[in-house]
């Protein structure tokens, strides 16, 4: 499942990097939380829980409905 996760990050990543941000897969948990950490300008900006929840984690769940939710970490 990872595997996907990571494949499935793969492709929103040029999008974040655009904006010179990144996206780095920290961990899928057992209790289906995908784990992020934001780099660049993502990190610091004030619209990335917007970005996490309204965009990585809307994907994701429509790719692997399994996926409960996206939380970033520091």
């Amino acid at each position: 499942m990872e595997e996907k996760i990571v494949e499935a990050l793969g492709q929103i990543r040029p999008f974040l990097q655009r904006d010179g941000g990144d996206l780095e897969f920290i961990e899928y948990t057992d209790d289906n939380v995908v784990r992020v950490r934001l780099q660049g300008h993502c990190a610091g900006c004030p619209g990335a829980q917007m970005t996490i929840k309204g965009v990585v984690e809307q994907i994701l769940k429509e790719s692997f409905p399994e996926v409960k939710a996206v939380e970033a970490v520091l």
